[in-house]
């Protein structure tokens, strides 16, 4: 087929510049996309005149028979064709003949691809939200099991204070939540039509891009036709938002491989989620969370390629847009892939309670032992001395806080009395922490029920 443009063109396009050009080996992912927004567009251009009836179902019904053999994967991308929207427009009117020369009128590749990708956004947003929430409903499976158990906290990868495991799963259900906000903001960011704007300057048919935008789900339509066709950042919100998801899912992968390792030996992951080493056959490897870990960085890459790409184009069109598509393609495949592979670990980790709640005493309790002299009078920075003293007197005798004595915390200060002792549990210093969003049991039962109504559990 002869190139749409051939005409103004003396020299028959070298064979380079075809291959260097084309992007239908990638772009072709959004073939069904293009296929469902030009039914809408044939459909705006009958409502309008410029189509009669018997063209524009001639014309869908070949759109609909390329559909099935994309879907089939009988249909035979060509090169040649540089992109995903001249391969099914070449069938097209190789399927029905001329009359498909007419889908394209009143429309340009430039407003035509950004409404391409806006509706493939949309479409795996959707999915990516929903797998968040089964990903937070896991983590509330899991909190809802761990309630009773108590293990250290971590700042500075040094333990800190106690909580309730069930705490810490909370905590990530609140992140992965606030990461849903941001990929449905970034869905409404998407959420306009660009169709219709032509080339740069809007389209000289009487288009009603308002009828189209209804046909295609669109809530609104792009009000500027240089904006609508230049800017790509909507892409850029949804390659953020893969970023800063890929980026809790590291988070989290970092705390199960540690706490998987025999240095910690908090969990067991699932031997069917784990794979061996070929020399060492006692290895068991946590190779799905550490490629969790390991593709954020490819997803940052992405971000900051697109960032790259955009930052000195002129307005409006430049073919440098057509690198936007192969970091939104895999940051989308990539971070849906990341959310499943950790909902599986999640759902299957073993949790090692006896090892947690042995980890979970002796320093982690020091601060309690300070806000106690606190409530006493003593002014914290004070406390805060008395408690760092008793700290060092147990580090030179090689004992636990849990081995005090109230003769030998008298010996720091006469404000510790019997009840004092209670400090030295840590329980009871989890459950000390009841004002909202605390450790406490009261605390954690209650978010627990806030959280499974949130995300339809009850």
């Amino acid at each position: 087929m002869e190139k749409p443009w051939e005409g103004r063109f003396r020299e028959k396009t070298e064979e380079f510049v075809e291959k260097f050009t084309q992007s239908v080996s990638f772009d072709k992912e959004l073939a069904l996309w293009d296929i469902k927004q030009s039914k809408a567009h044939v459909k705006t251009l009958f409502k309008v005149g410029v189509l009669k009836e018997e063209e524009a179902q001639k014309i869908i019904n070949g759109l609909d028979s390329i559909k099935e053999d994309i879907e089939k994967g009988n249909f035979d991308f060509k090169e040649s064709l540089e992109d995903v929207h001249m391969n099914i427009e070449a069938e097209l009117i190789n399927r029905i003949g001329d009359i498909g020369g007419k889908l394209h009128t009143a429309r340009s590749r430039n407003d035509q691809v950004a409404t391409d990708e806006k509706l493939y956004i949309k479409d795996k947003l959707l999915e990516i939200s929903k797998l968040l929430k089964e990903l937070r409903k896991s983590l509330v499976k899991q909190a809802e099991k761990s309630v009773e158990i108590v293990l250290p906290s971590y700042t500075h990868l040094q333990r800190a204070q106690p909580i309730r495991l069930a705490h810490y799963f909370l905590a990530y259900r609140e992140i992965f939540l606030q990461d849903e906000q941001r990929f449905l903001n970034a869905y409404r960011r998407a959420d306009c039509l660009p169709l219709g704007s032509g080339a740069v300057a809007g389209v000289d048919f009487p288009l009603d891009r308002f009828y189209t935008a209804e046909l295609l789900n669109f809530n609104r339509v792009c009000r500027n036709s240089i904006q609508a066709t230049a800017e790509r950042d909507f892409i850029l919100d949804v390659l953020y938002a893969c970023s800063v998801c890929g980026m809790h899912l590291s988070r989290l992968a970092e705390d199960l491989i540690l706490w998987s390792t025999e240095e910690f030996d908090f969990v067991e992951l699932p031997d069917r989620l784990c794979t061996g080493s070929s020399i060492m056959p006692q290895k068991k490897n946590p190779d799905v969370l550490e490629l969790i870990r390991g593709k954020t960085g490819r997803l940052y890459g992405n971000l900051i390629a697109l960032l790259t790409t955009l930052k000195g184009l002129p307005m409006a069109y430049n073919r440098d847009l057509q690198e936007d598509k192969e970091p939104l393609f895999y940051s989308l495949r990539t971070i849906k892939g990341c959310i499943e592979g950790m909902m599986l670990i999640v759902e299957g980790m073993e949790v090692k309670k006896e090892n947690m709640e042995k980890a979970s005493g002796g320093f982690t309790l020091m601060t309690d032992l300070a806000n106690y002299l606190v409530m006493k009078g003593m002014p914290f920075r004070q406390a805060h001395k008395v408690a760092g003293s008793i700290t060092s007197y147990l580090l030179e005798r090689g004992k636990r806080p849990e081995e005090l004595t109230l003769e030998e915390l008298k010996k720091f200060s006469s404000l510790y009395e019997e009840d004092a002792l209670n400090l030295l549990n840590a329980k009871d210093v989890a459950d000390r922490r009841k004002t909202f969003g605390g450790t406490a049991r009261e605390e954690v039962l209650r978010r627990i029920e806030v959280a499974k109504r949130e995300e339809g559990m009850l």
